[in-house]
């Protein structure tokens, strides 16, 4: 009650990787000596290994918007058509920046909470062939809502397009197959699943895509994704880099290669399942109608704001969650599976969330959600017990 450790349950940033902290008081690296060049050529080839791609992968320093920005003006020209997908506040970033590249977009909307549908995205493409982009969310962090990424990859891969997609919060919780499924843009941040601080942002670029590149006329400097493949293909960077973030991605990367990709995503469904179903056992209702595995939307009880529920977070355990935005705000709160997340971090935050609503007069049934939560933690990491069979079986 009167020791309080302060913890980050957001969906960005993220719990830091405490060997990534600890690496980047090593930064007084010189960026154009071997030193670096050496820990940034096993940095672009870690995280081409985590994931999963043969495609260039880049890295700048930036926020994640960044790359979003980066992925518009390198491969687009003013006035070219596109398509967006809009269902939440990034969705919604993504027709603000194509407004600022004066591209002419078609925007397919869904309802906060509810996801566009690939079956919309592949009529809107045949409708249009001159359509040269599609940009959607993987994962919909504002509403807790997954976009079905294979699917539209595969409608866009039959077309000239290219499929931008905004991974930042969808790398590392759900599966991305990149060259599968047609993915020829994909953006991830430092800040989320590669459990370290906000400053770095990446692209995974495809030869389809670098050959649109070739036509675009869209003004560039220091986003020049064309030069900073340049000296990347060296070792260096276009610009002065974050050492420390890059000193703190590397061990991230170690991190993440010896967990396996695949490991780090069904740890994130598993918290997101758990989540789902321990809050549902309390009661409460889950807000999307296509959850996602990088953060859980709930709304609070009825009546309440859910203002109420983060701020009773934060004053009785110092637990930073996340309340809704824009709109959404007062009617959702969030908990965030990405990274650097467990399930001890999931018990404790179930818990709370009972003692929470207990004292704001809602009926619990102290362990109800808990248990919820030891129900799928037993059903994937305790061994099964053996069958014993009927003891008349064992006289024979």
């Amino acid at each position: 009650m009167y020791i309080k450790k302060q913890r980050l349950l957001t969906p960005g940033p993220t719990p830091l990787l405490p060997a990534a902290l600890h690496a980047m008081m090593g930064s007084d690296i010189h960026h154009r000596t071997e030193d670096f060049r050496t820990l940034y050529k096993q940095v672009l080839s870690d995280l081409k290994h985590v994931l999963g791609t043969s495609n260039d992968v880049l890295v700048l320093v930036s926020s994640g918007s960044g790359g979003l920005e980066a992925a518009t003006q390198n491969f687009f020209s003013p006035g070219d058509e596109v398509l967006v997908c809009s269902a939440g506040k990034f969705g919604e970033r993504w027709v603000d920046i194509m407004k600022a590249w004066g591209m002419k977009a078609t925007v397919l909307t869904a309802p906060y909470g509810d996801a566009v549908h690939s079956e919309t995205v592949e009529q809107t493409l045949a409708k249009n062939p001159a359509i040269k982009g599609v940009f959607v969310q993987a994962s919909e962090t504002s509403t807790g809502t997954q976009h079905d990424v294979k699917s539209m990859g595969l409608a866009v891969k039959k077309t000239n397009a290219i499929f931008v997609v905004d991974a930042i919060t969808g790398i590392g919780t759900m599966p991305l197959d990149i060259a599968g499924w047609g993915l020829d843009i994909v953006v991830g941040g430092s800040q989320k699943a590669f459990m370290i601080p906000p400053g770095l942002a990446f692209l995974s670029i495809s030869p389809k895509a670098w050959a649109l590149a070739d036509s675009a006329k869209a003004p560039r400097f220091y986003f020049d994704l064309k030069r900073e493949k340049k000296n990347a293909d060296s070792g260096e960077s276009a610009w002065t880099p974050n050492i420390a973030l890059l000193l703190a991605l590397a061990e991230a990367l170690k991190y993440i290669k010896s967990i396996g990709m695949d490991k780090l995503v069904e740890n994130a469904q598993l918290l997101a399942r758990a989540t789902r179903e321990a809050v549902q056992e309390l009661g409460l209702e889950l807000f999307s109608s296509s959850p996602g595995s990088s953060v859980t939307a709930v709304r609070p009880p009825a009546g309440m704001d859910s203002g109420v529920i983060v701020k009773e977070f934060r004053n009785r355990f110092n637990a930073i969650i996340t309340n809704g935005q824009g709109s959404m705000k007062g009617q959702i709160f969030r908990l965030a599976h990405l990274g650097y997340f467990d399930f001890h971090d999931l018990f404790a935050i179930v818990a709370e969330l009972e003692l929470i609503l207990a004292a704001n007069g809602l009926p619990v049934r102290f362990g109800s959600g808990v248990a919820a939560v030891q129900n799928v933690y037993a059903g994937a990491a305790l061994p099964k017990p053996a069958v014993r069979e009927p003891e008349a079986a064992l006289a024979r």
